[in-house]
């Protein structure tokens, strides 16, 4: 077995999964009578019922009595003033410099698959570059027939536009977590990453104009933002699916996005994602630059280092429960979580509420397109018992997510890069849900 590889995990044996619910059944759970069923009755309660009318259906509501904003009073939209979850949050501990630094996707407070553009977590390494899109340049040189520069409006004029929707996670998601459970939310655990559909240009269209000389084998994307971001790119990917990209649902890309130009590598780590596109460069070898020989390194045990480990292993997560958004009502409740994998597309999930014992099949909800973010759910009564909640991932390749001891047998505790392993989030009588391990 090389270092690359991990052994997988058991298939899904299903043994233990609860029958499904009913809708005498769900009605008897969730304290809805049969007349209240009969009267078609659209309130679930986990509950005892109300004694007497519910004050806020009776009486007419007073936005109901009057004339709300108008359409221009957000030009740009935002949540609602009640949503109050629904923010990016900065870890002003976690990095002594706010220009590299990080912050998170507050997965627990999103569902769905797609991350809404300013939710999409931020890592730089030098601040963001403050490009004006009127001097943008593109460069392609290096081993080619011919160096060519672009303008933005040259990039957009490019025929060949595509639409992709597309995982980007850091290499270092859940790298505090290598030793044990550290940090007590899926947000700061596994917030390292965004979905989102990129529109652009295929990086081969660029490289065909250019011509690629039979010796060019790598390519080097470099950022223009002040760490000069670098990283070496073997040829068979950027002429696969690698895209120069200048939106992002929809949009602009955000400034700390690499507005207005940035790479996108699908399903390979974050930060050969070049923001802030600057040139690439087209040669016979990698260039070994800083960020993949000092930086983006796996240290194994035995003080060997994995390099260019470029590849996202499948993984998971379950958003809710989970220690921010903790189970509130007993009865009928929704287990929502999402997967993804670098090498294709997420096939099958399965959800264990006893730490690994049993496990059921989860529901894939929406698209599962490859190398992006797959959303699943798995109903599920609650009686208030404790819960050791964890989901599995499994992909068109055949992988299995490992589990964490699995994946520290083949890789030690040295590394902070590529932790996949199985999360398992404790859920107690009370509902309150806190990040744990289980041998």
């Amino acid at each position: 077995m090389s270092d690359n590889q991990l052994p997988e995990t058991g298939r899904s044996a299903g043994n233990g999964s609860a029958p499904p619910l009913s809708r005498r059944r769900f009605l008897s759970v969730a304290g809805l009578g049969a007349g209240a069923a009969a009267a078609g009755a659209g309130a679930l309660r986990a509950g005892p019922a109300a004694a007497g009318p519910d004050p806020n259906i009776v009486p007419v509501p007073g936005w109901s009595k009057t004339l709300g904003p108008g359409v221009n009073i957000n030009p740009y939209g935002k949540p609602s003033k009640f949503e109050k979850d629904v923010v990016r949050r900065e870890v002003t501990w976690l990095t002594a410099s706010s220009e590299s630094s990080v912050s998170f996707t507050p997965l627990y407070a999103l569902d769905g698959p797609i991350t809404p553009n300013g939710l999409c977590f931020v890592r730089h390494h030098g601040g963001e570059a403050e490009i004006d899109p009127d001097k943008y340049r593109f460069m392609i040189h290096g081993m080619v027939d011919k160096e060519l520069v672009f303008t933005l409006e040259d990039i957009k004029r490019m025929p060949g536009r595509v639409n992709r929707a597309y995982f980007l996670e850091c290499a270092a998601n859940s790298g505090m977590e290598w030793r044990g459970a550290q940090l007590n939310g899926c947000q700061f655990t596994h917030g390292m990453i965004h979905n989102v559909f990129y529109t652009g240009v295929p990086l081969r269209a660029f490289l065909d104009m250019a011509g690629v000389k039979p010796k060019g084998k790598w390519v080097l994307a470099e950022g223009a933002d002040a760490a000069v971001m670098t990283r070496s790119i073997p040829m068979e990917k950027a002429l696969d699916d690698c895209l120069v990209a200048f939106a992002m649902n929809g949009e602009a890309l955000r400034p700390e996005q690499g507005y207005p130009v940035r790479l996108v590598v699908p399903g390979w780590e974050g930060n050969m994602w070049i923001k802030w596109l600057r040139r690439i460069k087209v040669g016979d070898q990698p260039w070994q630059q800083r960020e993949e020989t000092s930086k983006y390194t796996d240290l194994l045990a035995d003080g060997r280092s994995r390099r260019f480990t470029f590849i996202m292993d499948a993984k998971s997560v379950v958003t809710s429960p989970s220690p921010q958004a903790p189970l509130r009502q007993k009865g009928p409740n929704v287990l929502s979580g999402i997967a993804w994998s670098g090498r294709g597309t997420i096939k099958r999930v399965d959800v264990s509420l006893d730490g690994g014992r049993n496990w059921t099949t989860a529901r894939i909800e929406g698209p599962a397109m490859p190398m992006a973010m797959t959303r699943f759910y798995l109903d599920f009564d609650w009686a208030g018992q404790e819960l050791m909640v964890q989901s599995r991932a499994m992909d068109d390749t055949g992988y299995v997510q490992p589990t964490k001891n699995e994946l520290r047998a083949v890789r030690g505790t040295n590394s902070i890069y590529h932790n996949n392993g199985i999360q398992t989030w404790l859920v107690r009588s009370n509902g309150e849900t806190e990040n744990v391990e289980v041998g």
